[in-house]
């Protein structure tokens, strides 16, 4: 059995679940804190330091939702897995849009279960490395400040939307695969949830696109992937503007 290390905290009504819970991942090396509501989990965020949050989506009192929400806000950089519903598509893209990195479907696999949250810790604990200001057109990403910005105007971005923007930013003028993009921010796990990257990209089309519908630094190539926009002077080096 492979030995993680860190410290989650577990947010779920069902003392059985969470109890469940604790016992695999402390089994695998984990430090698990239990929380039963949203408040509760809410002021432990506040007051400790986690690596990783597993959150469940449907909770009485302020639901999974809304905590998530409210925890991106108290913790803009902690990794949050949502647990959700098999049948809850729309309810995934909504804790996505509040700020989730992640979520697990119920009922799910132990192997998926630990794979999923050991990707979110290890995200959490590797530093930027790249922390050169990069600026195309009108935006401006800053790694070391963790800074967004649109023609001058800060730009507010999840930290999973700042890793999208700063990937596709670093490889400006190349076309990056879905599989690629998806291996690349959330880890080798991953690969086929594409639905992630179409939430994502129209989040972040949302901040710096003047308009979304027709972009013209986030851009989509068919059946491929994503690709931002290459400088406009990289474009007459190349010789693409006649």
């Amino acid at each position: 059995m492979n030995r993680e290390s860190g410290t989650l905290l577990i947010v779920d009504d069902e003392r059985s679940i969470r109890h469940s819970l604790r016992t695999i991942l402390a089994n695998f090396g984990y430090v698990v804190v239990e929380a039963a509501r949203g408040e509760e989990a809410l002021s432990l965020v506040r007051s400790a330091q986690f690596d990783a949050v597993l959150l469940d989506i449907d909770m009485p009192g302020i639901g999974g939702i809304d905590v998530c929400r409210l925890m991106r806000k108290a913790a803009p950089r902690l990794p949050i897995v949502m647990l959700t519903v098999l049948d809850g598509e729309d309810r995934k893209v909504e804790a996505l849009d509040a700020g989730a990195d992640d979520y697990i479907t119920k009922p799910f696999q132990l192997r998926e279960l630990t794979a999923r949250l050991r990707a979110a810790v290890r995200r959490n604990k590797v530093e930027e490395s790249d922390t050169q200001t990069i600026i195309i057109g009108d935006v401006l990403l800053d790694p070391d400040r963790h800074l967004v910005e649109k023609k001058g105007r800060g730009v507010h971005l999840t930290p999973k939307q700042f890793e999208v923007l700063h990937y596709l930013m670093a490889n400006a003028g190349r076309p990056i695969p879905h599989a690629k993009l998806l291996r690349s921010v959330w880890g080798p796990e991953y690969g086929n949830e594409l639905e992630y990257l179409r939430t994502f990209i129209r989040q972040i089309r949302i901040r710096i696109e003047d308009d979304p519908a027709n972009p013209v630094y986030l851009l989509t190539d068919s059946h491929i992937g994503y690709r931002f926009a290459e400088p406009i002077e990289e474009r007459w080096d190349t010789g693409a503007i006649n």
